[in-house]
Protein backbone atom coordinates (compact mmCIF):
# COMPACT_ATOMS: atom_id res chain seq x y z
CA UNK A 1 0.00 0.00 0.00
CA UNK A 2 0.94 3.11 -0.79
CA UNK A 3 1.49 6.14 1.72
CA UNK A 4 -1.45 8.22 0.76
CA UNK A 5 -3.96 5.00 0.87
CA UNK A 6 -3.60 5.75 5.06
CA UNK A 7 -4.84 9.45 4.35
CA UNK A 8 -8.25 9.47 5.55
CA UNK A 9 -10.56 11.45 2.33
CA UNK A 10 -13.84 10.68 3.46
CA UNK A 11 -16.10 9.70 7.27
CA UNK A 12 -19.40 8.48 7.44
CA UNK A 13 -20.97 9.28 10.60
CA UNK A 14 -23.40 7.23 11.74
CA UNK A 15 -26.02 7.96 14.60
CA UNK A 16 -28.37 5.43 15.54
CA UNK A 17 -29.25 7.29 18.89
CA UNK A 18 -31.11 10.58 19.47
CA UNK A 19 -30.82 10.79 23.04
CA UNK A 20 -31.02 13.88 24.67
CA UNK A 21 -29.24 13.03 27.79
CA UNK A 22 -26.73 11.56 25.53
CA UNK A 23 -23.69 13.23 24.12
CA UNK A 24 -23.76 11.09 20.56
CA UNK A 25 -25.91 13.41 19.10
CA UNK A 26 -23.63 16.46 19.86
CA UNK A 27 -20.81 14.52 19.34
CA UNK A 28 -21.52 13.80 15.48
CA UNK A 29 -22.51 17.01 14.70
CA UNK A 30 -18.91 17.99 16.26
CA UNK A 31 -16.99 15.69 14.38
CA UNK A 32 -19.10 16.69 11.15
CA UNK A 33 -18.30 20.08 11.06
CA UNK A 34 -14.59 19.45 12.18
CA UNK A 35 -14.14 17.01 9.23
CA UNK A 36 -15.48 19.18 7.39
CA UNK A 37 -13.58 22.35 7.92
CA UNK A 38 -10.22 20.10 7.58
CA UNK A 39 -11.69 19.04 3.64
CA UNK A 40 -13.11 15.90 4.19
CA UNK A 41 -16.03 14.71 2.48
CA UNK A 42 -18.69 13.76 5.73
CA UNK A 43 -21.95 11.73 5.21
CA UNK A 44 -23.81 11.76 8.23
CA UNK A 45 -26.49 8.41 8.50
CA UNK A 46 -29.20 8.87 10.34
CA UNK A 47 -30.88 5.61 11.47
CA UNK A 48 -32.80 3.66 13.24
CA UNK A 49 -36.11 4.95 15.12
CA UNK A 50 -33.93 7.06 17.38
CA UNK A 51 -30.82 8.44 15.29
CA UNK A 52 -34.01 9.30 12.12
CA UNK A 53 -34.74 12.23 15.69
CA UNK A 54 -31.98 14.52 14.81
CA UNK A 55 -33.39 15.07 11.35
CA UNK A 56 -36.90 15.80 12.12
CA UNK A 57 -37.72 19.81 11.40
CA UNK A 58 -39.13 21.64 14.38
CA UNK A 59 -37.79 19.90 17.57
CA UNK A 60 -39.11 21.82 20.67
CA UNK A 61 -37.19 20.54 23.54
CA UNK A 62 -33.30 20.30 24.01
CA UNK A 63 -30.19 22.11 24.39
CA UNK A 64 -28.67 22.77 22.22
CA UNK A 65 -30.64 23.84 19.18
CA UNK A 66 -29.97 20.92 17.55
CA UNK A 67 -31.90 22.19 14.02
CA UNK A 68 -29.61 25.21 14.17
CA UNK A 69 -26.52 22.95 14.61
CA UNK A 70 -27.39 20.45 11.53
CA UNK A 71 -28.24 23.48 9.33
CA UNK A 72 -24.53 24.69 10.00
CA UNK A 73 -23.13 21.67 9.07
CA UNK A 74 -25.41 21.37 5.95
CA UNK A 75 -24.50 24.71 4.40
CA UNK A 76 -20.45 23.70 5.33
CA UNK A 77 -21.59 20.25 2.74
CA UNK A 78 -22.06 17.65 5.24
CA UNK A 79 -24.65 15.23 3.73
CA UNK A 80 -27.02 13.99 5.62
CA UNK A 81 -28.99 11.01 4.76
CA UNK A 82 -31.87 9.63 6.42
CA UNK A 83 -33.01 5.83 6.56
CA UNK A 84 -36.74 5.05 5.56
CA UNK A 85 -37.12 2.25 7.71
CA UNK A 86 -36.39 4.22 10.80
CA UNK A 87 -38.93 6.88 9.81
CA UNK A 88 -41.78 4.63 9.04
CA UNK A 89 -41.56 3.21 12.23
CA UNK A 90 -41.58 6.19 14.36
CA UNK A 91 -43.98 7.73 11.80
CA UNK A 92 -41.64 10.27 9.89
CA UNK A 93 -42.16 11.93 6.88
CA UNK A 94 -39.69 13.16 4.44
CA UNK A 95 -41.60 16.52 4.51
CA UNK A 96 -40.84 16.69 8.27
CA UNK A 97 -36.93 16.38 7.95
CA UNK A 98 -34.62 19.57 7.92
CA UNK A 99 -34.35 21.32 4.80
CA UNK A 100 -31.28 19.35 2.79
CA UNK A 101 -31.26 15.76 4.25
CA UNK A 102 -32.04 13.13 2.16
CA UNK A 103 -34.27 9.95 2.63
CA UNK A 104 -32.84 6.87 1.77
CA UNK A 105 -33.34 2.92 1.88
CA UNK A 106 -32.07 0.64 4.23
CA UNK A 107 -30.53 -1.39 1.46
CA UNK A 108 -28.91 2.35 0.57
CA UNK A 109 -27.24 2.51 4.25
CA UNK A 110 -25.91 -0.86 3.49
CA UNK A 111 -24.29 0.22 0.23
CA UNK A 112 -22.61 2.97 2.15
CA UNK A 113 -21.27 0.19 4.61
CA UNK A 114 -19.23 -1.44 1.97
CA UNK A 115 -18.20 1.94 0.01
CA UNK A 116 -16.48 3.26 3.52
CA UNK A 117 -14.51 0.23 4.15
CA UNK A 118 -11.64 0.88 1.32
CA UNK A 119 -8.61 2.79 2.22
CA UNK A 120 -8.57 6.52 2.75
CA UNK A 121 -12.31 5.95 4.57
CA UNK A 122 -13.40 5.98 7.69
CA UNK A 123 -16.48 5.19 9.55
CA UNK A 124 -17.37 6.22 12.72
CA UNK A 125 -20.44 5.00 15.10
CA UNK A 126 -21.94 7.03 17.51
Amino acid sequence: MRMEDFEVRKVLLLLKNMVYESTSPLETLRFAKYYRKKGLDVVVVLWGPMGVLLGKAGKKHGAPKYDEKVEECIELGVEFKCCRLGSDIIGVEESELIEGITMIEAHEVAELFLRYTQPGHMIISL
